[in-house]
């Protein structure tokens, strides 16, 4: 029988300097189902189970039935930083014993599903909860380049063979669950286990959310060996190819740059990255080259913390618009990104990136445009900075960087 040990949270009264236990409750007891309650929870906030760095997950569907020739359906569908399909099972006071067999029969399931297929399927996802909220449903497509700090579609690299993972979540493990759990790791099958427990002080509810297997001690160390397995098994071709064909790229490009009038990457060195960022005199908002597969940008990023100051800085430049791009001589894609952080200013161009022939070609279009942008917009920013000042926003100033 599951006996709840009572007292293991508790609540810190300052004024008193005392502490006060919260009582552990079942989450039956306090009318909460799977479905309604803990799935939903966590579909909504799914960074409950992103208890390290990197470990954040995009939820790109629920109650996904899709599998042929059989009518299951998985609780929570997730993609990882690194494109690997997470499989997310919940269950509430008790695990039972099946929740592993379960889980690996979704993750089967998921196993053959192309990038296309898993971008068809966050999309239907964005498309019903568009329905819901009567907002117009976003992009699968631009929302998984932006999780996943890619750049493009087609340079993400989304549910490889063996990667797939299992997220198992509950109030109670059964020991052959944890048992199973542990044996599978021995194969390089990543799959945690969180324990979530609620709490009650008085009127008021907490949950507790703990990984419990793999330890958070022992976690690295699993990751690493798992890694280091893979990288023996194969190197990721692909990717190592980008960078260093990005790096071959902005060691030409540098070298270029240094030898014009435009100072900004004078002391800017060459990364794999396929963007190259250059301080524009307001912190975190930086000047960038983008090179892609398909297109080159030259552009101003505004990332500062603080999304406010942003917004602020974007809408500033948006009244200037017309002296801006009468100077540069073309019209700028102006991108206030709604419902995110950053704001983008940008000119593009698309070309064959990856052909080293057009690199020459390539790197004279970025010199004239980011001398032309510069130019076009730094005494503009010079006095939106001075109106940054005099505002809530203090901590963004000249950063000279």
């Amino acid at each position: 029988m599951w006996r709840l040990r009572t007292w293991l949270v508790f609540k810190i009264d300052s004024a008193a300097n005392r502490i006060s236990p919260l009582q552990a409750k079942r989450f039956s007891d306090l009318g909460f189902t799977e479905r309604k309650h803990l799935q939903e929870w966590l579909e909504n906030t799914p960074q409950a189970l992103a208890q390290g760095e990197g470990d954040e997950l995009l939820i790109i569907q629920k109650e996904f039935d899709g599998f042929d020739d059989t009518r299951e359906r998985l609780d929570l569908l997730a993609i990882d930083k690194e494109g690997s399909l997470v499989i997310i099972e919940n269950k509430l006071d008790d695990t039972g014993r099946d929740v592993v067999w379960q889980a690996l029969k979704y993750a089967g399931y998921c196993a053959n599903l192309s990038k296309s297929q898993v971008v068809d399927i966050y999309q239907r996802y964005l498309n019903q909860k568009a329905q819901e909220t009567g907002k117009p449903a976003a992009s699968a497509e631009e929302n998984l380049v932006e999780f996943l700090e890619v750049d493009g579609l087609e340079a993400a690299q989304i549910n490889r063979i063996m990667t797939q993972r299992l997220i198992l979540v509950a109030a109670r493990y059964r020991k052959e669950v944890t048992n199973t759990v542990l044996w599978l790791s021995q194969f390089g099958i990543a799959c945690k286990c969180f324990k979530v427990t609620p709490y009650q002080s008085g009127e008021e509810l907490f949950l507790n959310v703990e990984q419990i297997i793999p330890t958070p001690e022992s976690t690295e160390f699993m990751i690493g060996m798992v890694a280091k397995e893979a990288e023996e098994k194969s190197a990721d071709t692909e990717q190592k190819h980008r960078h260093t064909l990005r790096l071959a790229f902005w060691e030409q490009a540098l070298e270029a740059f240094s030898q014009s009038s435009c100072t900004l990457y004078n002391n800017i060195s060459p990364a794999k990255d396929h963007w190259l960022s250059a301080g524009s005199g307001i912190s975190g908002m930086p000047y960038q080259l983008i090179f892609g597969k398909h297109e080159v940008r030259v552009g101003l990023s505004l990332q500062n913390s603080q999304a406010e100051a942003n917004t602020f800085v974007f809408d500033q430049l948006l009244v200037r618009k017309p002296e801006i791009e009468a100077c540069l001589g073309h019209e700028l894609d102006w991108l206030p990104l709604p419902n995110k952080k950053a704001c983008r200013i940008q000119y593009a161009k698309a070309v064959d990136g990856y052909d080293k022939a057009n690199w020459p070609e390539i790197i004279h279009w970025m010199i004239e445009h980011m001398t032309k942008l510069e130019g076009a917009l730094s005494n503009h920013l010079k006095t939106i900075n001075q109106q940054l000042k005099q505002t809530s926003f203090d901590a963004v100033e000249v950063s000279g960087d």
